[in-house]
């Protein structure tokens, strides 16, 4: 992510409870006052998921706070929200979604050129030892270029 991209927010657990196997920049459908809330960062999504109604996509359990500047014309902060795709991209997820255990998670949420975007990945869950394994290979690259560093100086 470069160039005019300013993030709002990552989801760094959706890493390392699922397996990301494809990732889609989309854009969401959203109300003027959610707008302004998503620019001061009150958002919340750490259940958030997406799911395919109808040849669309919607987001689920993503949480945008109100906006205590907006008086009476405020949103609702629990309303699911529409993601904007192709009808190609739309069908090639429906088709991988349906398979057994795929689900469409936002991993991160960031402005380009002045318009949300939503990353969102095509994942499987992950079992328990692969967390492990994952963690045990962390561990081992964080030591490697710990005692690299040591020898450079």
């Amino acid at each position: 992510m470069s160039g005019g991209i300013k993030i709002i927010a990552l989801n760094r657990k959706a890493r390392y409870d699922y397996t990301v196997d494809d990732q889609y920049e989309c854009g969401i459908e959203l109300l003027g006052t959610e707008i302004k809330s998503l620019r001061d960062g009150k958002i919340s999504f750490p259940d958030a998921w997406a799911e395919v109604i109808g040849g669309e996509i919607w987001l689920r359990s993503f949480r945008i706070a109100e906006n205590p500047f907006s008086s009476i014309f405020n949103h609702d902060p629990d309303r699911k929200k529409r993601l904007l795709l192709h009808k190609e991209e739309i069908k090639r997820i429906s088709r991988k979604v349906e398979e057994k255990g795929y689900t469409l998670i936002p991993l991160s949420f960031y402005f380009k050129k002045s318009r949300v975007k939503v990353e969102l990945g095509l994942c499987k869950g992950k079992k328990a030892y692969d967390k492990r394994a994952d963690i045990r290979e962390r561990d081992i690259k964080r030591e490697v270029s710990r005692e690299f560093r040591e020898r450079l100086h």
